[in-house]
């Protein structure tokens, strides 16, 4: 053999071709689309990942590439707050689906409806996102926002005069059904719009006179009888009822509530504090709720829960 046969065969010996050709085959650069299978639950049967060649092969998810040229979103999110019940109902309707739900937080101090509209199916046990719903915080009247600021609030002769003169379009003469309940509870008379105007008056005439004494009447009035500086047209005493009615929306823009209300005085040193306690203020904010909550899984149709959804 001649020498530089013997030469070039040491140098591209067989061995060598095999592994050079396999350099550049790890080497080469390049991707194509695979197809991966799945069977985890809540996955999709397949989906398709980036095959990429190399010195590292490796796959690699297409979503984020894919998500960049999106149209439109993947599903519906994001909470919707709105300020009406009615509003409440009708975007629920725009929305929702065959499994959709209205929940009701009856907190009285800060009550809500919260349809959500992507829940959980009834039947199955596919979860869903929850991400999607329609929420209304019962907003309070500017009404009730006035009356409860000043609930149980000492007042002035004077000054309580000025405020039942300045709210008095606020109440309302007792239904039957509330004479006959709240004046065998509680004792006491339920005054009329009219009788707590007169009461207001009279009061504001005798602002600078100084009170003798107080006595409870058989009726459960209150009666004042007060000294002769400043006496009113009617006669020195004074007939207080011991209760009067609210009827007022307690959230903006809603039903109105009947909400009884309990009138009370002090007198001290010949001065007389006045002050008011609404009955019961969680009792009527939350059959307000209800009913509201039961309107509007009425007209939704939809089932209704009381208490908070699951956090999305």
């Amino acid at each position: 053999m001649a020498k530089t046969d013997q030469i070039a065969g040491e140098l591209m010996s067989p061995p060598d071709h095999v592994e050079t050709i396999a350099k550049l085959a790890r080497e080469a650069a390049g991707i194509d689309i695979a197809t991966l299978s799945l069977s985890a639950k809540g996955l999709p049967g397949s989906v398709p990942v980036a095959r990429r060649h190399g010195e590292n092969p490796e796959f690699g998810s297409l979503k984020r590439l894919a998500e960049e040229w999106r149209e439109h979103p993947e599903r519906k999110t994001g909470t919707a707050q709105v300020d009406t019940l009615g509003s409440f109902i009708d975007l629920a309707n725009r929305h929702k689906t065959t499994d959709s739900a209205i929940f009701a937080d009856t907190n009285w101090k800060a009550p809500s409806l919260t349809a959500v509209i992507d829940y959980h199916k009834a039947e199955g046990d596919d979860a869903q996102w929850l991400k999607h719903r329609v929420h209304y915080a019962f907003p309070l009247s500017e009404q009730w926002k006035t009356w409860v600021a000043s609930n149980g609030k000492a007042m002035s002769q004077a000054d309580f005069a000025q405020f039942i003169e300045d709210n008095i379009a606020d109440l309302s003469s007792p239904e039957v059904m509330e004479v006959t309940d709240y004046e065998a509870k509680f004792a006491t008379k339920i005054a009329t719009p009219s009788e707590l105007v007169a009461l207001s008056r009279g009061l504001a005439v005798r602002v600078e006179s100084k009170a003798m004494s107080s006595v409870v009447l058989q009726s459960g009035e209150g009666e004042i009888v007060w000294d002769e500086v400043h006496q009113g047209a009617d006669g020195k005493k004074l007939k207080v009822p011991g209760l009067f009615m609210l009827s007022i929306p307690l959230f903006h823009m809603g039903e109105t509530q009947r909400v009884p209300v309990r009138l009370r005085y002090r007198i001290r040193e010949g001065s007389t504090i006045w002050f008011y306690q609404i009955y019961r203020p969680d009792v009527a904010v939350t059959e307000r709720v209800l009913e509201d909550y039961e309107d509007a899984t009425t007209k939704t149709a939809l089932p209704g829960f009381i208490g908070k959804p699951e956090p999305a």
